[in-house]
């Protein structure tokens, strides 16, 4: 039986080993902590600085049924934006399912890992860990797949007298509570999602929340029309629509949620050009007067800020929400490079100089969507590559889609070390999905039930259509679609409602509407004569 090392145990690495178990593989999870849940995982920073980690307050920007594991649908009473303690509560319930953990060993760090290089063992990996008694164990492996995501290093960009500053500096990456903060003057560098919910958060206690953008943002909330989960409506039909129409929808609805040129939050680039700001609050916050919009820094003083357009604002406090960097401290440059937080990936998986192909990276991809799906179509891939059911082209075609990805990224995107990993959802689904052989065949679908063809390419685009068939069909992938919606609506069962909608109510206005414009008419007229 061949093994497989894990090298994390979030939601990358928790579905790599499922999906190594389900290829007959013997995986071994390597966790450095002592908990499964990875960034989902709630922890004090002065305990874990080096891990990456939630804030107190985080809520996930992804519906539970749109980041939902392909054969885990999450349980209708889950709320369906949930807090990270709920999300940890899925991927525990995930792991207990499927009997994940025993395959896991905690407060084991990886030193290192490289390739064997004894003739005898040519092809595998000798990995290198440390446990928590301090004990050094070296280990063969036949392939490893990389599950440590990209939120653990922090990007310090250097920033003109910050050194200078005398207050409190820090990272979003070591931020968790707002209570520190009370009754300060804050300043919040950035406009991504961790510096708009660090924020949002901040101004619950500070006494102001100063927020720097250099380019502005698109806020996108988190819910729709009638308060219903907005990422439901992207649907397979609507993925096929042209970037430049989607942008248009995109332009309209979001200025309708807020308008982004009074808000001063307007950006010159288009909705689809730049990972968007999931924020629901952000706009009440700058409304309130709580949150104040400033443009890039100048320069720090021992106790202030100047800014581009000439202003200067006293502030106690910085927080950088300047992103992270991707690195991979264990492996060699020789194995996998990173230049400018960019890394030759064949579909951002596999090293395309690594033959065999035996080492996989899972879950170093942003999409406009939740991340977990994705990293788990990636590990169902991996897995049945490893075990030979799957094989990948040449070294040269493997670079020649590299290339090109990376080149239609700085046509669409605006240049930023944070659009090296950006995928779109769907289209990115379909294309590992082809690889693996579990891409619906909707042709067959549509004339086999055309009710459940437009369900699945006019609804919501769910995780689980690619367990419809193929390897690691699910008989329960349907059920898990057409009832979908009852798991969306169960949370809100909370108060039960008696009154009627009113709809005489509304008739009578309307009727009236008739004979008072017939009245202001008549007296406009007898006014006239």
């Amino acid at each position: 039986m061949l093994k497989v090392a894990i090298i994390g145990a979030g939601a990358s690495g928790l579905t790599s080993i499922k999906s190594c178990l389900e290829e007959g593989l013997q995986p071994t999870c390597f966790e450095i902590s002592s908990d499964i849940g990875g960034l989902w995982r709630y922890r004090d920073c002065d305990k874990t600085p080096d891990l990456a980690c939630v804030f107190k307050s985080t809520v996930i920007n992804t519906s539970k049924e749109v980041m939902a594991f392909s054969d885990f649908p999450p349980p209708g009473k889950s709320p369906n934006y949930m807090h990270n303690s709920q999300v940890l509560k899925y991927f525990r319930m995930y792991a207990e399912k499927f009997d994940l953990c025993r395959w896991i060993r905690f407060n084991t760090s990886v030193i290192s890992v490289q390739r064997a290089e004894e003739t005898l063992h040519q092809g595998k990996w000798r990995v290198d860990s440390r446990n928590g008694d301090g004990e050094e164990v070296s280990e063969l492996f036949d392939a490893v797949m990389v599950c440590t995501g990209h939120h653990a290093i922090p990007n310090r960009p250097p920033l003109e007298g910050l050194d200078l500053f005398q207050g409190t500096k820090m990272h979003t990456h070591e931020y968790r509570k707002p209570a520190q903060f009370e009754d300060e003057r804050v300043l919040v560098v950035g406009i991504g999602n961790s510096a708009g919910d660090a924020a949002v958060d901040l101004s619950h206690v500070t006494s102001k929340v100063f927020l720097s953008t250099r380019r502005g943002a698109w806020l996108m909330p988190r819910t729709g029309v009638a308060g219903l989960p907005g990422d439901l409506k992207f649907s397979r039909a609507l993925s096929l629509a042209p970037i430049g129409m989607v942008n248009n929808i995109l332009e309209k609805e979001l200025q309708q949620y807020v308008d982004h040129n009074l808000y001063g939050l307007r950006p010159n680039h288009r909705p689809m050009s730049a990972h968007p700001t999931v924020n629901d609050s952000l706009p009440n916050r700058i409304a309130n007067g709580l949150v104040i919009i400033k443009p890039d820094i100048k320069s720090f003083t021992a106790t202030g800020v100047h800014f581009e357009d000439g202003s200067f604002e006293d502030i106690d406090a910085v927080i950088l929400g300047t992103g992270f960097v991707i690195q991979f401290p264990f492996l060699s440059d020789k194995i996998l490079t990173v230049d400018q937080n960019e890394v030759s990936l064949y579909k951002f998986v596999f090293p395309p100089d690594q033959a065999p192909p035996t080492l996989a990276v899972i879950g170093l991809i942003q999409p406009l969507g939740s991340t977990i799906p994705l990293a788990e179509m990636q590990a169902r891939w991996a897995a049945r590559i490893f075990k030979g059911h799957a094989k990948l082209p040449s070294r040269e075609s493997m670079l020649v889609d590299i290339d090109r990805k990376r080149l239609e990224m700085r046509k669409r995107y605006i240049t930023s070390q944070r659009h090296t990993i950006q995928v779109d959802f769907l289209p990115y689904m379909d294309e590992i999905a082809r690889e693996i052989g579990v891409k619906p065949n909707f042709t067959k679908m549509f004339f086999r039930d055309t009710r459940f063809w437009a369900r699945n390419v006019f609804g919501p685009a769910l995780n689980y259509q690619f367990r419809l068939e193929g390897p690691g069909k699910w008989e329960g992938a349907r059920e898990a679609i057409e009832t979908y919606w009852e798991r969306v609506v169960a949370p809100f069962g909370t108060r039960h409602v008696t009154t009627s909608p009113h709809k005489r109510r509304g008739r009578s206005v309307k009727l009236l509407i008739i004979p008072l414009t017939m009245l202001l008419i008549s007296y406009w007229v007898l006014k006239r004569a």
